[in-house]
């Protein structure tokens, strides 16, 4: 790929205009030459669907398929925790890391199959998917300096509490009362004793194909509960969650893993706000507005 011919998705451009990242992108094309020099590659085509990087085929000189992501600067530590978890797990529930410059934000990660999504299977076939794969990633990772469910939690409040005010109050200040209440009760239950090593962006376009099974990619990197996961699969497939009792598929996943279904809830009862405030400051229809009806849906049903 020449440096001049790089092709970037309007919602990675979105990203970039949301975050502040114009000269970022600017200096992309240069970037990804020096590193095609440093790491002896070869970058082909871009990927679709990323809006947090700026992702690509390459090939290394040995042959060997691989991927290179580099991503939108952020101002906490988003490459380290990546680069970090990739390197716990060692290919293991997640796609391998052979190389990395976190200075740059810069991965060189295994090339794996189709996206889960591609597959079209029945929802709870990709549940059972994603929530076999999410848990081969779980394990102690202690003095790893990866952030605690503890800290995600209070990220989570402020940003839902920012970002409703910034985008006009797309929601309802009732389900993101909900929202705050249940990331206020995880915060409480932390326990660093009990807390392992999780993906925390589990879906089916992080899903991919690895040989007879499948393989995560993009970890945020988070030592917490394993129910932060499950949330996340509750996060996702809102329009599916409300049709008939949306407390039914954290009983499921519980189920599955012997983990509290209710923990689950709580983590996917904010993760839902934050990606619906998110999805709707990047002006991404319908997703914004399924997250935010699900999220409104929810917080008017009572517990169970």
């Amino acid at each position: 790929m020449s440096s001049h011919s790089l092709q970037i998705s309007q919602h990675l451009r979105n990203k970039v205009r949301l975050d502040g990242a114009e000269a970022w992108l600017r200096d992309l094309p240069a970037l990804v030459a020096d590193l095609e020099r440093e790491w002896s590659i070869t970058v082909g085509r871009a990927l679709d669907g990323g809006h947090e990087a700026f992702v690509a085929e390459a090939t290394m000189e040995d042959g060997t398929p691989v991927v290179l992501k580099v991503l939108v600067p952020q101002s906490d530590d988003v490459a380290r925790h990546e680069i970090t978890a990739l390197r716990l797990v060692d290919g293991e529930g997640c796609a391998r890391l052979y190389r990395a410059d976190e200075a740059a934000g810069a991965m060189l990660i295994e090339r794996l199959g189709r996206m889960l999504f591609d597959l079209d299977l029945p929802l709870e076939q990709r549940l059972a998917i994603m929530c076999d794969t999410a848990s081969r990633v779980w394990r102690p990772a202690r003095d790893s300096g990866l952030p605690t469910g503890a800290e995600k939690g209070r990220w989570l409040i402020h940003f839902v509490a920012r970002m409703w005010e910034e985008t006009g109050r797309p929601c309802s200040e009732r389900a993101v009362a909900y929202a705050i209440a249940c990331a206020e009760r995880r915060i409480a239950a932390h326990d660093d004793e009990r807390a392992v090593l999780v993906h925390g962006d589990v879906h089916q376009w992080n899903t991919l194909e690895a040989g007879e099974g499948y393989k995560l990619i993009d970890p945020d990197g988070l030592l917490t509960e394993a129910e932060y996961d499950l949330g996340v699969l509750l996060r996702g497939d809102p329009v599916e969650l409300v049709q008939g009792d949306p407390m039914e598929r954290a009983r499921w996943l519980a189920a599955r893993t012997g983990l509290d279904a209710t923990a689950a809830w709580e983590w996917g009862a904010v993760e839902r706000v934050s990606s619906g405030l998110t999805c709707h400051a990047m002006e991404m229809e319908p997703e914004a507005r399924e997250f935010l009806e699900a999220s409104e849906y929810v917080a008017a049903t009572p517990e169970r």
